[in-house]
């Protein structure tokens, strides 16, 4: 087979860099995957094993966001880089710091590395959590990529690792204007797992699936399909218009009982009993007494947050599946691989 352009993917095990590895692979184009440390190697090997076509259309090297080694070496021959790779947070924090510093010093790093290898185009990942201040519950407004988050203000550990992020590749490109940039910029990430090491996004699935909730909280979600999120990646990278653009990907808000709605009526018949009953938010409030997840969710009882996705659609073509095959397809992999039980 004719392999097309080889492109640098950053943090290749993460949950949305794997859908872009596999997004590419499947259309012809060779990918080099950057991994912390080798020991997930054999495991991405073994996923992607359908989707490659070529020996040669996938290598990883080794790479780490808070480590200048290495980066260099994974740029040469490229022309392009898609840069996925960034700090969740999982548990509690010691310090803001341990989020913001890997996001911002990685983004950095990655940027210069790039411009020194005389990439093309770099399309990075970002997240919503970089245009919209969480504070704000004014469910009429409409978030577009004009907006942006103040890190300067108490908006919480991650949205500000995103946003000064993101700014550091902006600015970055704006002192070097023979590179190209353009950001994704994605909502509420759900879609098919490839194995255990999934994204904590999936948990409302698994949770409805596995009955954890008792009933639902008046919760609402801006949902898109991480297949989608990776094909939003390709098309930045090859849609000329897309340099200097940021694109929110978004397909929508359901509530939490929507969610559960469409999930009982594909999965009732096999077996699993969704909770379906609205929870009264004195309940949810009473419950966060007692519950630190519980607790973490009481601010957002009732809130909407509406992001426009014309950007997307217009300059790079989008379109987005349906938001109940997201969902279902998403369930059926986390049942498929035994990782939820009737």
């Amino acid at each position: 087979m004719t392999i097309q352009s080889r492109i640098l993917v950053t943090g290749a095990s993460g949950y949305i860099a794997m859908h872009v590895v596999q997004h590419l692979l499947q259309q012809g184009y060779a990918v080099r995957g950057t991994l912390r440390s080798t020991k997930h190697e054999a495991r991405l090997r073994s996923i992607f094993a359908k989707d490659i076509k070529d020996d040669r259309q996938l290598d990883f090297v080794t790479a780490d966001l808070m480590q200048d080694a290495g980066w260099d070496e994974a740029m040469q021959g490229l022309e392009y880089v898609m840069h996925v790779a960034s700090p969740v947070p999982s548990g509690k924090l010691n310090s803001e710091d341990d989020l913001i510093q890997p996001a911002l010093q990685g983004t950095r790093r990655v940027m210069q590395a790039a411009h020194k290898a005389g990439i093309k185009r770099v399309v990075m990942t970002s997240s919503v959590a970089a245009m919209h201040d969480p504070r704000m519950t004014d469910n009429q407004r409409i978030w577009t990529e004009s907006d942006w988050a103040d890190p300067t203000q108490d908006i919480g550990a991650y949205p500000k690792s995103k946003a000064l992020a993101e700014r550091a590749a902006w600015d970055f490109v704006a002192d070097h204007p023979d590179m190209e940039l353009a950001t994704i910029n994605p909502v509420y990430v759900i879609g098919p797992v490839f194995d255990e090491r999934f994204s904590t996004s999936i948990e409302i699935i698994r949770k409805l699936l596995r009955r954890d909730m008792p009933g639902l909280p008046r919760l609402s979600w801006s949902i898109v399909d991480t297949r989608d999120v990776a094909a939003a990646h390709l098309l930045a990278m090859t849609t000329p218009e897309a340099a200097g653009k940021r694109f929110c990907v978004d397909n929508g808000l359901l509530t939490t009982k929507e969610i559960a709605i469409i999930l009982d009526n594909h999965f009732a018949e096999k077996g699993y009993r969704i909770p379906t009953m609205q929870l009264p938010d004195f309940a949810v409030r009473l419950f966060a007494l007692f519950d630190q997840q519980a607790r973490l969710v009481v601010d957002q009882l009732g809130h909407e947050t509406h992001f426009s996705n014309e950007q997307a659609k217009r300059v790079l073509g989008w379109q987005p599946r349906p938001l109940e095959t997201t969902l279902i397809d998403a369930g059926q992999s986390l049942i498929d691989l035994g990782l939820v039980k009737r």
